[in-house]
């Protein structure tokens, strides 16, 4: 009976040690991997001209909204400028959320203001995005899966802001509405 319990308690013990080392193991891989992602991520936005370092606006008490712009040029239909235009709602949330808590209180108490206008071609969407950047705006782009009516990586929609009212607005001011 007693090399019973030794052998239990044994291959217990082996097996609980192999499951250990396999738990640090496989967390140091995933670990490693998600670090290199974030990496590529970042040097990725700092070659697209994103700023690394955020403008604060956690002092800021006023009107704030967020521009959708949308390109004209895709000849996207009715619902999948929406949906686009969702996606990009959607991600600046997020990313104000993370960055910048308080200002996006501030948006929310304001009525969460969304105005949607139009650009010509992807150029002026990107200057558009490096001018809002440049100024410590968020900026979200939104770049199409595919699988409808736009080729995928297609840049259909962005976001700039929530931000201060005047800033967004020296933007995106002379954009005509959708």
């Amino acid at each position: 009976m007693k090399s019973i319990m030794e052998f239990s308690s044994l291959t217990f013990g082996i097996f609980g040690g192999i499951s250990m080392c396999c738990g640090v193991a496989l967390g140091w891989f995933f670990q490693g991997r998600l670090w290199k992602k974030q990496q590529k991520l970042l040097r990725i936005a700092s070659a697209l001209g994103a700023s690394t370092t955020e403008e604060s606006f956690s002092d800021w008490k006023g009107e704030c909204k967020l521009v959708l712009i949308v390109r004209n040029d895709l000849r996207m239909g009715k619902g999948k400028i929406a949906a686009q235009c969702s996606h990009a709602s959607v991600l600046a949330y997020r990313q104000t959320q993370q960055r910048n808590a308080e200002l996006l209180k501030e948006w929310e108490m304001s009525g969460q203001r969304k105005v949607v206008v139009k650009v010509d071609d992807e150029m002026t969407l990107m200057e558009l995005a490096h001018h809002a950047r440049k100024v410590g705006l968020l900026t979200s782009i939104v770049c199409d899966a595919g699988r409808t009516q736009i080729a995928a990586g297609s840049r259909t929609v962005l976001g700039i802001g929530p931000g201060p009212e005047e800033l967004v607005d020296k933007i995106t001011g002379h954009l005509k509405l959708l």
